[in-house]
């Protein structure tokens, strides 16, 4: 068997087996801990300003042209596959995205067709029908061609694009985080909110509107810092224990503490997904679950959550 149908046969059982992986939990807080394992979170190298172009990330990625191929390879100094380059320059840049190729050509949001296709987008491909979903990922860079780490043998290259791929996501260049539908989020917590000034200074510092924060932590624990809730998610942003220690948050009871993590976390889900509602769909049920249904999950709490958040906003 050759090692393209090896590649292909399990491409094909990895997509057969998400299939059947449980849903993220819908319990307010608690399903992002387990989204959180073996993933790290989007809080450094990508600026909240949201100055990173497209043209960062073809820079970003001619950096590893000539590395060779290395099939499950994700090391920049040695080799990496199609779904490694993506994700260690994504990375570099400060957006997760997922290892295997089919789950990043879920992230972000789609593009209409080649026509519409900007430097940095993500250019996929179904290539073998004996398995779900995508199988080979690359970076566009605009004029027709792309950075692709092809297969064994060959090294990442820039090459034409051989034809119209079946999926293109932007994973930048979005609708700007804080905004939904073109409706503004209040930068200062309006009088009278509790927490005002914690939540004033997390907005400071990581460029979420005080207004969303606010808005999740009186959804989430009527700004209770004693809150806990049946799946165990605890304090004012009703973090789970795996997740607050991911985000280096000691003490969820802690009203400073959890603030502060809530608002990291949001930072990092606006970034990931680029607008509010999907990224308090993450906040709720995960970001797996809001990249695998390409947008908010069919979760019924889940969608009442984003309702009702997004209402206090509006």
């Amino acid at each position: 068997m050759s090692i393209e149908n090896v590649t292909a046969r399990i491409s094909e059982l990895q997509a057969r087996l998400a299939q059947f992986a449980p849903a993220p939990s819908a319990t307010t807080g608690a399903g992002f801990a387990t989204e959180l394992t073996g993933a790290r979170i989007a809080t450094t190298g990508a600026p909240s300003d949201g100055t990173v172009t497209g043209d960062d990330v073809v820079a970003e990625a001619r950096k590893y042209l000539g590395l060779p191929y290395v099939w499950g390879g994700t090391d920049p100094t040695k080799g990496m596959d199609c779904s490694g380059l993506v994700q260690v320059v994504y990375r570099s840049l400060g957006y997760e995205l997922p290892r295997v190729s089919y789950q990043q050509a879920a992230a972000g949001r789609p593009v209409a067709g080649m026509a519409e296709a900007r430097p940095g987008d993500l250019l996929a491909w179904d290539n073998s029908s004996r398995n779900n979903g995508v199988d080979h990922i690359a970076i566009y860079i605009g004029g027709g061609k792309m950075i692709e780490a092809p297969r064994t043998g060959l090294d990442i290259r820039v090459v034409d694009v051989p034809s119209p791929p079946d999926v293109i996501r932007r994973i930048i260049d979005q609708p700007a985080p804080g905004a939904a539908g073109g409706v503004p989020v209040a930068a200062r917590a309006s009088a009278g909110t509790p927490y005002a000034e914690l939540i004033d200074a997390a907005a400071d510092r990581t460029g979420v509107p005080a207004g969303l924060i606010a808005a999740v932590a009186r959804q989430e624990s009527g700004f209770d810092p004693r809150a806990v809730s049946p799946a165990g998610a605890q304090g004012l942003m009703q973090l789970m224990p795996g997740t607050a220690r991911g985000l280096g948050v000691t003490d969820p009871f802690d009203p400073a503490q959890a603030i502060d993590g809530g608002a990291r976390l949001l930072r990092s889900l606006l970034d990931r997904f680029g607008r509010t509602d999907l990224a308090l769909a993450a906040y709720n049920a995960g970001p797996g679950a809001v990249s695998r249904y390409g947008g908010i999950p069919p979760y019924q709490e889940t969608q009442s959550y984003v309702r009702n958040v997004m209402a206090m906003v509006s």
